[in-house]
């Protein structure tokens, strides 16, 4: 697999990672990307017999340089097999350069050579950034919320805690992701107040359709709008309803199984 593509005067080529030697720079690129200590490094020794087996395990690479991977593993899950994508990493000087969305694409194209039809993944659903690329680029769904998923961890980004969603990308379905024409009249479990915090709606959930709106950047409030998102999501979700699209802030979720 190898796919080249321009960026200003930098040609990046998307293509597996083959070699050990390769396979550690991925243990490099994680210590940069998410600054973690060498005991939560996913190592090179267990990528290794991970791609003999069906990982997909792919780079990015820039003048011959790795800036950025994706790594799944192949699972078992509802009576099908599936990729579990597990780390999605860019150095932070090519993350202007579309190379996650190309990552991506190039872990769908591998899955679908294998026969598989769902890649699973998790992310914080208080990133904003995350949750447009994920179900606005991509077409993701969810439909379980996990608390703590991670427990306590090295690393930066994890200091808000580690609850995730998590999200299944269809790879044989086209999800159109089509923000409905009414959805600020939606009942709303969480709205962002005047001064950013989290304001609670518990009352009991009708009809089926509901939303849950989250700020665009998370600067203050952390320990606020996690209790209020894990609350608002966890009801949602017990009760049938599915994460299906992300809109200016607001998470649409619906009953209706079209799946």
């Amino acid at each position: 697999m190898t796919s080249p593509t321009s960026s200003a005067a930098t040609t990046i080529v998307i293509r597996d990672i083959e070699s050990l030697e390769e396979m550690h720079e991925v243990e490099q690129l994680q210590r940069e990307i998410w600054g973690v200590e060498d005991l939560e490094i996913y190592p090179a020794l267990a990528l290794k017999p991970q791609k003999e087996v069906g990982a997909t395990l792919i780079g990015a690479f820039a003048e011959g340089r790795m800036v950025g991977f994706v790594f799944g593993f192949p699972g078992f899950l509802d009576g099908e097999t599936i990729i579990h994508s597990d780390m999605l990493g860019i150095s932070p000087a090519y993350r202007s350069n579309n190379l996650g969305y190309l990552l991506k694409i190039a872990q769908r194209d591998a899955a679908l050579a294998l026969g598989v039809k769902r890649i699973t993944w998790t992310f914080d659903p208080l990133q904003s950034r995350n949750a447009h690329f994920n179900f606005s680029k991509l077409g993701v769904i969810a439909d379980r919320y996990y608390v703590d998923y991670y427990g306590v961890t090295s690393s930066f980004l994890h200091r808000y805690g580690t609850d995730r969603l998590w999200v299944t990308w269809l790879l044989d379905k086209e999800v159109k992701s089509t923000q409905p024409s009414d959805i600020e009249a939606l009942p709303h479990l969480v709205r962002v107040g005047e001064n950013l915090e989290p304001i609670l709606n518990q009352d009991h959930i009708t009809g089926a359709e509901v939303v849950v709106e989250i700020p665009r950047e998370l600067t203050e409030h952390h320990k606020l709008w996690r209790m209020a998102t894990r609350d608002a999501f966890t009801r949602a979700l017990d009760q049938g309803f599915i994460v299906r699209g992300f809109y200016n802030g607001k998470y649409f979720l619906a009953t209706d199984d079209t799946d």
